[in-house]
């Protein structure tokens, strides 16, 4: 007997798009530098010079860096925690007491109030250490409670819980479902109102730190009725609470100290003050939250990295082979090249967007998401590029390679944590889908009613005459710009000549401008399925962004007179190799499989090739594909198992 299936609700693809939309930032009220880089509008003057931190946050920042290090050297025993697949008490209760739990929750509710810039480096510090303690701080503070309360709280809620946040009670987000994804409208979690509360009922997936917990952000459906509005609503939960059972601890290929699970609401009762925001803006603040949210995974893929770096540099160096380092050998000297370069691209491109947010000047949702894709995206390929450099000894484990006497180096560990980004906080396919309904969003403020089949003739009409007059003043400003004169960008030329590659920054944002309009031109409504042709789009404006960041960056350390001439060296390698890249996409935006991939796929799906999976046996498990999330009570022990319980 096969086991049973959830039960899927019915959601079109149109009723998806809908939600997803209502849940969106609609309006743009500050500046955004990669927003205008995608209408083909180099913004340097939004990024340049480099925005600095004050002297406070500088001091205050610096100070728990030192106390933070002096922990991670002293109290976290890494290999332990890879051994064991958990963060020892002890080290949580350390945490606690340094008062990292509070790292971005404001002093006067008992936390650092640490900026952004140092959060991330504290984050990246950490995580070079044990990414799964980085990832226990990460989701407690950039998408559990504290986050969502400090913009959407109100302030009962605020004196209430964030003292708490700040000290001892860790906290989780729960959105995901075993049937929901990155397609909420499918949500299945129930929150119904009654009296002064509301009941909830549903099972989360997923839940990063959901077994350690104190508290919960839950994200819930409230039905419709009389004096409700409904819709997905947010609530903090306490994870104690009578029907909440944690029904398994997840274990994972990385990453295996984390404490995440699958947990079961059944008939929960949470109080209506504790409901954040209104009844239906439980995706906006979902999603608004991660605006800075995100900022926190590249901070340690950055991490990831300088140690990355480190490893292939002293490896290199020591490793002969015919009569002479492998570094000095090019296969080999190209990738670390490749690690240096984009590891200095990686931290500038966090470092700016971090200051940005804490400025709060412009407007960083985009720069945000593209540094959590190509952040996740850059680890991953260091990561693998070391195990390389390394060789068997880099695929070999670091308990392994200590037990015959050689450096327990963990960088198949790294590979393998560090494979997880690509997937959470937004999959690259997903990143890619979101930052480019950013990138067109002008073309359809303008001109989306003329593409949108709902819409009367009259709407198209007049959003025909709209679009003329915004394309007949912005086309015209695609053709030529700045980038075109030799003299433009001069300030970043010194010894090692940046301005080059600014002046291909601005050119080629003109040129993914045009093909941008190009393809809304020739695909219209249809837009939206060339996935391939607007994840090409999205990873050239990553890579433009990522240049303009080191650029910027290597004037800053020139000016500061802090490794000045080496950071313009590692800017301009990186920027070599990031236009290759970009020719290369370019290229591929119009010169690609993906029509034959298509007809592909409908003959895999369609099962014409089965044939083609003949010869192997497969070794997975009986079981159903996604389990069964009905409702109901828990039939199972509760694993829930909190830090000093």
């Amino acid at each position: 007997m096969s086991a049973p299936t959830t039960q899927r609700s019915n959601v079109s693809e149109r009723e998806a798009r809908q939600v997803a939309e209502a849940a969106r930032e609609q309006n743009w009220r500050k500046p955004s530098f990669a927003k205008e880089l995608f209408l083909g509008r180099f913004r340097l003057d939004l990024i340049h010079p480099h925005p600095l931190p004050d002297a406070e946050s500088v001091r205050r920042g610096e100070t728990f860096l030192a106390e933070l290090r002096a922990f991670c050297e002293t109290e976290i025993d890494s290999a332990r925690i890879e051994r064991e697949a958990r963060i020892p008490d002890e080290v949580v209760a350390g945490l606690k007491r340094l008062g990292a739990l509070g790292m971005k929750i404001d002093t006067k509710y008992g936390g650092l109030g640490l900026s952004q810039l140092y959060y991330n480096k504290a984050l990246a510090l950490v995580g070079s250490v044990s990414p799964a303690v980085g990832a226990l701080l990460s989701a407690h503070q950039s998408i559990g409670v504290p986050q969502p309360l400090k913009i959407f709280g109100t302030q009962e809620q605020k004196d209430a819980f964030l003292p708490r946040c700040a000290t001892t009670a860790i906290s989780a987000f729960l959105l995901t479902e075993p049937d929901v994804g990155s397609d909420p409208a499918r949500l299945a979690t129930m929150a119904v109102p009654e009296g002064d509360s509301y009941v909830l009922d549903g099972v989360k997936l997923w839940t990063t730190n959901g077994v350690v917990a104190d508290l919960l952000v839950v994200m819930a459906r409230v039905p419709k009725s009389e004096g409700h509005p409904g819709g997905i609503t947010a609530f903090v939960v306490e994870a104690d609470a009578e029907g909440i059972t944690v029904e398994n601890r997840n274990a994972f290929m990385g990453l295996r100290g984390i404490e995440n699970g699958v947990t079961r609401f059944h008939r929960v009762r949470v109080p209506a003050a504790n409901r954040i925001g209104p009844e239906g803006a439980g995706l906006k603040i979902a999603l608004t939250t991660l605006n800075t949210g995100r900022l926190s995974l590249p901070a340690m893929c950055a991490g990831a990295g300088k140690w990355c770096l480190k490893i292939a540099r002293q490896w290199a160096a020591e490793r002969e082979q015919w009569g002479k380092p492998v570094a000095l050998h090019e296969a080999v000297g190209s990738k670390i090249s490749f690690i240096a370069a984009t590891t200095f691209a990686l931290e500038a491109v966090v470092d700016l967007a971090s200051q940005m947010a804490d400025e709060d000047r412009n407007d960083i949702r985009i720069e945000a998401a593209l540094a959590k894709l190509y952040g996740s995206e850059m680890a991953w390929l260091m990561a693998d590029e070391l195990v390389q450099i390394r060789g068997g000894r880099g695929y070999e484990t670091a308990e392994s390679l200590g037990a015959r006497g050689e450096r327990a180096v963990p960088a198949e560990q790294m590979l393998r944590d560090l494979r997880i980004n690509r997937i959470f906080e937004g999959s690259t396919e997903i990143m890619h889908l979101l930052i480019a309904r950013e990138a067109v969003d002008a073309h359809l403020s303008v001109a989306g009613d003329l593409i949108d089949p709902d819409k009367s003739l009259q709407d198209k009409a007049r959003a025909g005459a709209g679009a003329g007059v915004f394309y007949a003043k912005w086309l015209p400003k695609l053709v030529a710009g700045p980038g075109q004169l030799p003299s433009s960008y001069a300030e970043f030329k010194h010894g090692i000549d940046l301005s080059g590659h600014l002046r291909f920054v601005e050119r080629h944002a003109r040129k993914l401008a045009r093909a941008t309009f190009y393809g809304m031109s020739r695909w219209q409504g249809r837009m939206e399925t060339k996935q391939g042709f607007l994840g090409r789009v999205v990873d050239i404006g990553a890579e433009l962004f990522a240049m303009s960041a080191a650029c910027v960056r290597a004037e800053r350390l020139r000016r500061e007179g802090e490794h000045g001439r080496e950071a313009y060296q590692l800017a301009d390698a990186f920027c070599r190799q990031a236009r290759v890249r970009v020719d290369e996409l370019f290229g591929r935006l119009w010169h690609n499989t993906d029509g034959v991939d298509r007809k592909v796929v409908k003959g895999v799906l369609g099962g014409a090739y089965e044939w083609l999976e003949e010869g192997v046996l497969d070794p997975s498990g009986d079981g159903a594909w996604i389990a069964d999330a009905t409702p109901g009570a828990s039939e199972r022990v509760n694993a829930r198992r909190p830090y000093g319980g």
